[in-house]
């Protein structure tokens, strides 16, 4: 792959990871200082580094618990960082869930409590509802992640099996919550990033149940039993929320405006397809695919959460699986190439945040002795980029405003 294009990309991607920079973010939203007690808690694949801008930021007493995914900690001072289990949840994101229970629950109305979410939150931030057990949740998660549903669809549900999801945990204490979200969901609903733990719910069992019959999700039988026969799980009263603020401080939106403008200041003419796309990875890599091989030379840029139906037992993520489909696509174009990265710099389980393609892609897979074309049906796109040695790995960003998407069409 042409190396100053790929450098032309990554330094797109740095820039945009900079907007969605947590000094930066949380800046403008720093809350009045409460009379009693300032207690943070947080979920999420960026909370300890929003954690630690916070430590910066705040000026007065503070104290907390947020909780991260494995090896995305870093040192504060005055919170406590946890770290569990993504995107399968296990004890140790128990254990943080009681510890934020245990925080907040003994606050009271001069107290204020701050918290820090963004994307990942929902299998970090492990509790079954009364009336399952861990192993449910477990067993639910692997079904959802492997189902190919949207991400409203998923936290329709989990928001119904969980005693933390769904404003639950603000539900747990009588200080005021002020909730600072860093958006990785399509359209920016803070009730969906990482399942709303502080932000009301609309939803209720009949979208859950909705859910699952829209899109054929086989989920675990106690599970199902719990949803269709048991009592409905009472979600917290409006009450509960009353004079609460919630405010979303980052985006794909922020980040995808500057990176274009970037591009812009570079001479690079720029179409930007959105923030919010959806759909089946593969689906989408091939639609982006035939855009760009009908395009004049610009950049295009894109940003959203797909989704990967399970059907192989291989390895990747969804922007992986997305670039392996547009790679196929486009083979034999040499005006074309890409990049695709997961912006928390995690593209599913796997140590990349995604991958680079261009038209020869492909054909270096082959020379490999890897069947692109196979990798794909086995939803085994890692393996394939891992051959042709395109993988992006920048390492934990500190952030999460969800996938970021970049075409470059012509030279620069």
């Amino acid at each position: 792959m042409d190396e100053k294009k790929q450098a032309f990309l990554t330094e797109l991607f740095d820039v945009a990871i900079a907007a969605a920079d947590p000094l930066h973010a949380l800046a403008g939203h720093l809350p009045d200082k409460p009379k009693g007690r300032c207690v943070v808690v947080g979920a999420g694949k960026g909370a300890a580094q929003l954690a630690a801008a916070f430590e910066v930021l705040w000026r007065g007493d503070l104290s907390g618990v947020v909780v991260t995914r494995y090896g995305f900690g870093c040192a504060c001072e005055r919170i406590e960082v946890l770290e569990a289990a993504h995107p399968v949840p296990d004890a140790a994101g128990l254990s943080a869930s009681e510890a934020m229970f245990a925080a907040v629950e003994d606050l009271g109305p001069d107290d204020l409590v701050v918290a820090l979410v963004c994307g990942g939150g929902s299998a970090l931030l492990a509790g079954p509802a009364e009336g399952l057990e861990f192993a449910d949740e477990v067993e639910l998660n692997h079904s959802l992640l492997a189902s190919g549903a949207p991400i409203g669809a998923m936290n329709a549900i989990r928001k119904m099996t969980s005693r933390v999801k769904g404003g639950r945990l603000a539900a747990a204490t009588k200080a005021r919550v002020v909730t600072l979200v860093v958006s990785d969901v399509p359209g920016d609903d803070p009730a969906q990033v990482a399942s709303g733990p502080t932000v009301p719910c609309a939803s209720g069992r009949a979208e859950a149940l909705a859910a699952i019959e829209r899109y054929k999700i086989a989920l675990p039988e106690r599970v199902l039993a719990f949803l269709q026969d048991a009592p409905e799980p009472p979600l917290p009263s409006d009450t509960v929320f009353e004079g609460n603020e919630v405010h979303v401080v980052a985006s794909a939106a922020v980040s995808l405006a500057a990176a274009a403008e970037r591009a812009r200041k570079a001479g690079v003419a720029v179409t930007v397809l959105g923030d919010a796309l959806e759909g089946e990875a593969r689906e989408l890599g091939a639609e982006h695919a035939q855009l760009a091989c009908e395009a004049t030379p610009q950049l295009i840029l894109s940003g959203g959460e797909t989704t990967v139906t399970l059907t192989g037992k291989g390895r990747g993520g969804r922007n992986t699986e997305y670039l392996l489909s547009f790679a196929l696509a486009i083979e034999g174009r040499t005006d074309i190439c890409a990049l695709a990265a997961d912006s928390d710099g995690i593209d599913g389980s796997e140590d990349n945040a995604g991958a680079f393609a261009d038209g020869e892609i492909a054909e270096k897979m082959r020379a490999a002795g890897v069947d692109p074309v196979q990798a794909l049906a086995s939803n085994d796109a890692y393996t394939a980029f891992e051959a042709a040695q395109t993988l992006f790995t920048p390492g934990p960003t500190g952030t999460n405003v969800n996938d970021f998407r970049a075409i470059l069409i012509g030279e620069l």
